[in-house]
């Protein structure tokens, strides 16, 4: 077990999202040890407070003034109400995971506005990581902790997606036309660090582009990807307006990809090693909150610069290249980048 750079706040109620399998449950046991624990994804406990949210507060000892956590939370919304009112009446701090941030977009988060922090848990870094750090590894299969402990991390990260994700939009009735989404998710790989044009997408899944923008949709609210907007501010050139799609995990997007006889190395683990970045850079801008908004730069011409971070620390540019020789070439965007934003 690796451990993670998040800390937890100090009492204080808090949600931590972040998808599936990144290690949230595991880092709650380690931090809060003696906290009453639900787990929802467990038939019993879901049912039951499904059917009775209000019953969370008889479940909790009267005496209790310890942690409370309830993991995968978005499973039953109504639960907030009643964590709202324990918060308010009994002073109790409260850890509420969740994998999706969908239901509860739908208002229900608002009511703990101000009472309850906002943290997420991504993949594992390389800094956790320490000396288990592969660069190999990570090209291959990312940075889930359990591709660190499966046997086989490949059949790991394929029953991820088969039984994850496709199950998941099912259970929660995200979308009636599975097919169609199995189609999109393997069609959305090949738009993996690149510009994402929703149309094409939409005509080689071969369904309307409203229902390929609520695909993404999904994807965002799951956690498992990322829309990069490119980066305009005072912009002294034309600019592409398009955004970049990034899954979370370098991994997952690996399992994702079909691989076919054209497909050249380059093709797949430039991609790969891109994500690897991005995933980095998101994860520990967060965890040592360094504030920074992260985006790409392109020009209408092609000179792109592939990461951009803004933020009261300043701007950086990140050229990101999987070569075994460096050359002048391969910094003209950021050279044009930097004429515009000296740094």
């Amino acid at each position: 077990m690796y451990t993670r750079i998040l800390k937890p706040p100090h009492r204080k109620s808090f949600f931590l999202f972040g998808p599936r399998g990144t290690g949230k449950t595991t880092w709650l046991k380690t931090q809060f040890p003696q906290a009453l624990y639900f787990d929802l994804l467990n038939a019993e406990v879901y049912n039951d407070l499904l059917a009775r949210p209000h019953r969370l507060a008889q479940m909790i000892p009267e005496t209790w003034q310890d942690w409370v956590v309830l993991d995968e939370v978005q499973r039953v919304p109504e639960l907030l109400h009643e964590v709202h009112r324990l918060i308010e009446s009994r002073h109790l701090y409260f850890a509420l995971t969740g994998s999706s941030a969908r239901k509860l977009k739908r208002g229900e988060v608002n009511l703990l506005a101000g009472r309850a922090l906002t943290s997420f848990m991504y993949p594992l870094t390389a800094e956790e990581l320490g000396r288990d750090f592969k660069l190999s590894h990570a090209l291959r299969f990312g940075h889930l902790p359990l591709t660190f402990q499966e046997h086989d991390p490949k059949r790991y990260l394929e029953s991820y997606v088969t039984t994850y994700l496709r199950e998941e939009v099912q259970q929660e009735g995200l979308t009636r036309n599975l097919g169609a989404f199995s189609r999109f998710l393997e069609v959305a790989s090949f738009s993996q660090a690149q510009l994402l044009n929703i149309s094409t997408v939409a005509r080689e899944c071969a369904v309307h582009r409203k229902v390929a923008e609520s695909f993404f949709s999904i994807l965002e609210d799951l956690l498992i990807a990322a829309r990069v907007p490119v980066f305009t501010k005072k912009a002294k050139r034309r600019m592409v307006m398009h955004s970049k799609l990034f899954f979370f995990d370098a991994g997952i997007y690996r399992a994702l990809r079909p691989r076919g006889p054209l497909d050249t190395p380059e093709d797949i683990d430039g991609a790969a090693l891109e994500t690897l970045i991005f995933q980095e850079v998101r994860a520990i801008n967060h965890y040592y909150q360094f504030g920074y908004e992260i985006f790409f730069w392109r020009t209408a011409n092609g000179q792109e610069v592939d990461l951009v971070l803004y933020g009261p620390r300043g701007i950086i540019g990140i050229e990101i290249k999987r070569s075994a020789r460096i050359t002048d070439e391969m910094f003209k965007g950021l050279n044009v980048f930097m004429k515009d934003y000296p740094m």
